[in-house]
């Protein structure tokens, strides 16, 4: 049995398939983030499937393609957790662009292809390799245009007397806004990064107002150049995006991207139906 996850930062979606590619369950777990998440925190993340708890003896294979994974050593710090939980597992473990890019790209397509969740990243596949240009230094230094940055932008407007009054009220109504709450969800519980991305969520609701239509343009703007742009052909290959932001704001990146005469690719929320098709074949 071979499972497949595809782990952001917030959840991570789980199926196992047999040898045939047929899918035995599907589950889900909070994310597996190994930047953030101590050892401990990841089994107990683990246990609370029952799925994968009664598998993990079963368990011939396992491909794990994680935020957080970026690095090597955050690649074997993790895979030497796995190997612990699945006993009688080949593994590998994979950054998250791996499920974009296998998730979305025709064999041997050249592509560029970005994340925009809880947090974001953009690569180049050649029809081979990856390649990545930026080093991420994750959610407090980079992550433009991603569902963190974009809770943040909606925080801070609100503290700052920024958002529209009518809109202060159902932010305020809609979310616990106390001030202690809120210092305890940044600084003191794990995932402070999908915490702020909780409330990209009310910008996507409003996304049709201009004080939301103001953030959405300048985060992909700003996307556009940090990202997109360090590519010398990104307007000669199609740009294919996987995420919720991307998948929710997508006519906001059709018509930006299009200024910036860039084509428009795949846009999916999840990667998972790919990568099944992916290591079915």
């Amino acid at each position: 049995m071979k499972l497949l996850v595809d782990s952001g930062s917030t959840k991570a979606d789980w199926i196992a398939i047999n040898n045939s590619g047929d899918a035995i369950f599907s589950s889900s777990t909070l994310g597996l983030n190994p930047e953030i998440l101590n050892e401990d925190e990841i089994i107990n993340r683990l246990n609370n499937s029952i799925e994968i708890a009664e598998s993990k003896d079963k368990t011939t294979h396992l491909y794990f393609y994680g935020a957080g994974c970026g690095t090597d050593r955050m690649k074997n710090h993790l895979k030497q957790i796995f190997q612990k939980y699945f006993t009688n597992a080949y593994i590998e473990v994979y950054e998250d662009t791996y499920a974009a890019v296998y998730g979305t790209c025709k064999i041997g397509e050249k592509a560029i292809v970005s994340i925009l969740g809880t947090g974001s990243n953009c690569s180049y596949f050649d029809g081979e390799s990856l390649i990545q240009k930026v080093q991420s230094l994750g959610y407090i230094a980079m992550d433009d245009c991603s569902g963190n940055r974009f809770g943040r932008h909606m925080l801070r407007a609100y503290y700052f007397n920024k958002m529209p009054l009518e809109l202060a009220e159902e932010f305020g109504q809609t979310y616990d806004m106390d001030a202690d709450v809120v210092k305890q969800n940044l600084y003191k519980e794990p995932n402070p990064n999908a915490y702020l991305a909780s409330f990209a969520g009310f910008l996507i609701k409003y996304k049709e107002t201009s004080f939301c239509k103001t953030y959405i343009e300048k985060e992909i703007e700003t996307f556009v150049e940090n990202y997109i742009k360090q590519f010398d052909d990104y307007q000669e290959v199609p740009c294919h995006f996987i995420g919720s932001i991307a998948y929710y704001l997508q006519e906001d990146l059709e018509r930006i991207l299009s200024k910036h005469n860039i084509l428009l690719g795949k846009v999916y929320q999840k990667p998972m139906d790919g990568l099944v098709e992916f290591h079915k074949n």
